[in-house]
């Protein structure tokens, strides 16, 4: 993969975070449209740096939050900062028994499999259709709704699947607030992109050499910087605008997406 192309996709990546739209979904569509050939281990890898841009650029844009909510652990209170934090780690639960146990599998997923991309984002489309029906309302997150919410993230591992709208939608569907959906859906995300990262490297699953290193530093300020601008503004956009436009878009790339494979 060149410079340009990973580029490109740094900037698909760092544009499709933070709708509910499948940023995996779009990498995965944008690489079989520029003639990525990559191996499913290879164009996992660049999957997973993206990723890793935009979670810094998330890290970034909710500093002031992510400050109050660690500065919470050493008040040793049971408070909301801290149950908060309590919540995202059961939401990591089902996403991290999931990647332990079916890395390998989830991989082979990696490699342009633009069919399962299609009927993924059709999935994803349902699921904004479904939440954008239900009723406004003020109540927030709770425990088990956090377990039923990393359920949902650890479903969106598939690509094709958004995980913000899975776990926005999941959510919403299970009566809570639009916006609290969003900034719990957002931070979630935070400790297993770096859970991943420091794992892989440890392990030395992630290997970069000087024949990748180009286009993977590329591809990651690409998308570190267009997360950075995307990020405040989808985000108020996930808060404030109705999900089915989401949906509309998700079926249309999904159709699309399966007609060329067809």
């Amino acid at each position: 993969m060149d410079i340009i192309d990973s580029i490109l996709l740094g900037i698909i990546q760092g544009l499709t975070e933070f709708l509910p739209v499948s940023s995996s979904g779009h990498l995965e569509i944008g690489k079989a449209l520029l003639g990525d050939d990559s191996i499913p281990e290879d164009s996992l890898i660049f999957t997973v740096v993206l990723h890793f841009a935009t979670a810094l650029s998330t890290l970034i844009i909710f500093r002031k939050d992510i400050i109050t909510l660690l500065s919470a652990l050493f008040k040793f209170e049971w408070n909301e900062d801290t149950q908060f934090i309590v919540k995202i780690m059961i939401s990591m639960l089902p996403a991290g028994c999931i990647g332990i146990l079916f890395e390998s599998e989830l991989e082979a997923l990696f490699g342009n499999n633009i069919l399962l991309v299609g009927v993924m984002l059709i999935v994803t489309a349902v699921l904004l259709f479904m939440a954008d029906r239900a009723k406004k309302t003020d109540k927030k997150v709770g425990f088990w709704d956090a377990f039923i919410i990393g359920v949902s993230q650890a479903i969106a591992m598939l690509p094709g699947i958004s995980r913000s709208g899975a776990t926005i939608s999941t959510s919403v569907l299970l009566g809570n607030d639009k916006s609290k959906a969003a900034r719990f859906s957002f931070l979630m995300v935070i400790p297993l992109i770096f859970g991943k990262i420091a794992k892989d490297l440890l392990s030395g699953d992630l290997s970069f050499n000087a024949e990748n290193f180009g286009s993977l530093s590329a591809g990651f300020i690409a998308a570190f910087v267009a997360g950075l601008f995307a990020c405040t503004l989808m985000i108020r956009l996930v808060k404030n605008s109705q999900l089915k436009y989401f949906a509309y878009y998700c079926c249309v790339v999904g159709i699309l997406a399966i007609s060329i494979t067809l």
